[in-house]
């Protein structure tokens, strides 16, 4: 068994609809009424959730976008390049692992709203994270919207969307 294989079983992994394979590791007991949520949410969300996720360099994580902020924490494997476009259509590409001297960081929260992907920077390997939302993540929340609809969204990175769309 290789080491992609055994943290997906020590992990008790599943695939995730993005790419990937990932296990809710935390909900929150206590939940947001809808009354107190923007308008975009539908029904109540817990406070927080959190998951992990594992990335391998053979697959990607697809564009999509939450409503929720998301922060990414790094904790095992290559450094995963996570790429940004806010709705105004400014790209962003983040690097996360642990070589702080080469520019990259352990953590970083997606802003609601930002449509994002993922890759692993080197070939034959994986980046294991963790991801928290809060509010609290909610399928209702997730939007994964076809190439084409995202390219006519931000044509200036289309290569870069159909790199990370299947």
């Amino acid at each position: 068994m290789n080491k992609i294989q055994q943290i997906v079983q020590a992990l008790e992994l599943a695939p995730h609809p993005e790419g990937g394979y990932y296990k809710e590791t935390y909900r929150s007991a206590g939940s947001i009424k809808t009354s107190s949520l923007d308008s975009e949410y539908e029904g109540e969300r817990n406070y927080s959730t959190a998951i992990y996720y594992l990335l391998t360099s053979d697959v990607f994580s697809a564009f999509h976008r939450i409503h929720q902020d998301e922060t990414w924490h790094f904790y095992d494997g290559s450094a995963l390049d996570l790429h940004i476009i806010s709705p105004d259509g400014y790209y962003q590409l983040i690097k996360i692992g642990r070589e702080i001297e080469k520019g990259e960081v352990p953590q970083f929260t997606v802003k609601g709203g930002d449509w994002f992907g993922a890759s692993v920077r080197e070939e034959n390997s994986y980046s294991l994270c963790g991801c928290t939302v809060a509010p609290g993540f909610d399928f209702r929340d997730f939007d994964m919207p076809d190439t084409e609809e995202l390219i006519k969204k931000f044509p200036q990175h289309a290569s870069l969307i159909k790199s990370l769309k299947s």
